[in-house]
């Protein structure tokens, strides 16, 4: 036994991925006990890479972060390479895993995978229930077989082989590492507006008191059970209308 487990964390450059290293040093995880590897030295969509590297690396966890992931513009411009690439990854990934001996593996999904007109407050039984998004569509379709993967190799070999893979859903998030008005279409609507925002002088208490409004007009409207709606971007944006409400 090990004294420490051997974690990989695939996308440990990003959002996320680079949040979940950071939590782990804090938890007293030895960084010689944290395996990354970038694009550069390991092609996640390389189902023979992905094996050997599983196969001399024998982490005991993993954590699924990688992604290739952007805002609306390039899920719309760039579908199949939305669709194909997390699916490879995903797919790549969660065998190797299963075929190494790694009993415990983590996946982060996302909130698109839902229905565009889901009843509020959102359940996790709604998934599946309804039509997607179209314009993400492709991403969401990928993010969703992972999840399938991972409830399939449990039901298939949790039994018989101690398979434990979950999967997470991270809604909504901000880290230092957010992508603002990035070349090839990254960028997310809400980040995008709040730094347009800002260089065209709102303050950075303006435009935490608008997103402080638009969570409370969102969390009103859920309490009343409404159904499809806008969502956060709308009311952010309508209350953006409201500027000068919100300078103090």
């Amino acid at each position: 036994m090990r004294p420490y487990p051997k974690i990989y964390v695939a996308g440990h450059r990003g959002l996320v991925g680079s949040a979940i290293v950071r939590q782990l040093l804090v938890a007293g995880q030895p960084a010689s006990h944290i395996i990354t590897r970038t694009h550069a030295e390991l092609d996640l969509t390389n189902q023979a890479a992905v094996q050997e590297f599983f196969t001399q690396e024998e982490p005991d966890q993993v954590y699924l972060a990688a992604a290739k992931v952007g805002g609306i513009h390039a899920n719309n411009t760039y579908p199949a390479d939305f669709i194909y690439q997390n699916l490879m990854i995903q797919a790549n990934v969660i065998d190797a895993a299963f075929r190494n001996g790694v009993n415990k593996l983590l996946f982060l999904g996302s909130s698109c995978i839902y229905p565009r007109a889901v009843a509020q407050p959102m359940r996790e039984d709604a998934l599946l229930t309804g039509v997607l998004e179209p314009t993400n569509e492709p991403y969401a379709i990928a993010k969703i077989a992972g999840i399938k993967l991972c409830e399939s190799y449990n039901r298939q070999y949790g039994e018989s082989h101690g398979v434990n893979y979950r999967y997470r859903i991270a809604a909504d998030y901000f880290s230092l590492l957010q992508l603002f008005s990035q070349p090839g279409f990254k960028a997310v609507y809400l980040p995008e507006v709040m730094v347009k925002m800002r260089l065209g002088g709102a303050s950075n208490r303006s435009i935490g008191n608008i997103i402080r409004k638009s969570r409370e007009d969102l969390d009103a409207l859920r309490r009343s059970n409404v159904g499809a709606f806008g969502g956060l971007g709308a009311l952010f944006w309508k209350n953006v209308s409201k500027l000068g409400q919100f300078r103090h």
